[in-house]
Formats: C-alpha cells, sequence, structure tokens
C-alpha cells in the first residue's frame, strides 16, 4: 500500500484540514462580531467546547 493512502497520511490531512477550518470558522466569528452579530461568537465557542467535551468522552 502507497503511504500517501495510509491510514496515518489520511488522518494527518484530515486533522490538516480541520486546523485549517478552525482559522476559517474564527475568521469569519471575528468578520460577524464586527458587523454586530455577538451570537455567532457564542455559537463558536459552544461548538468547540461541545467537540472537546466529546473527544473527552471518546477517549477514556
Amino acid at each position: 500500500m502507497s503511504d500517501e493512502y495510509s491510514l496515518r497520511d489520511v488522518l494527518e490531512r484530515i486533522y490538516r484540514n480541520q486546523l485549517g477550518l478552525e482559522a476559517a470558522l474564527m475568521k469569519l466569528t471575528l468578520h460577524a462580531e464586527q458587523q454586530g452579530i455577538a451570537d455567532v461568537g457564542e455559537n463558536a465557542g459552544r461548538i468547540k467546547q461541545g467537540l472537546a467535551k466529546l473527544r473527552g468522552k471518546s477517549e477514556r
């Protein structure tokens, strides 16, 4: 099996994409907050906390 399609490589690429999506979401959140839409930042924070809790449960 080629390394470019190994599980390790695929997971690494998913992780990098996740980081890119997080950065893009943060930029959009900051832009929305500058436009006076405060709920977006609160929602993003709750989503991030929820994901952290889910990750914690799956690691146990």
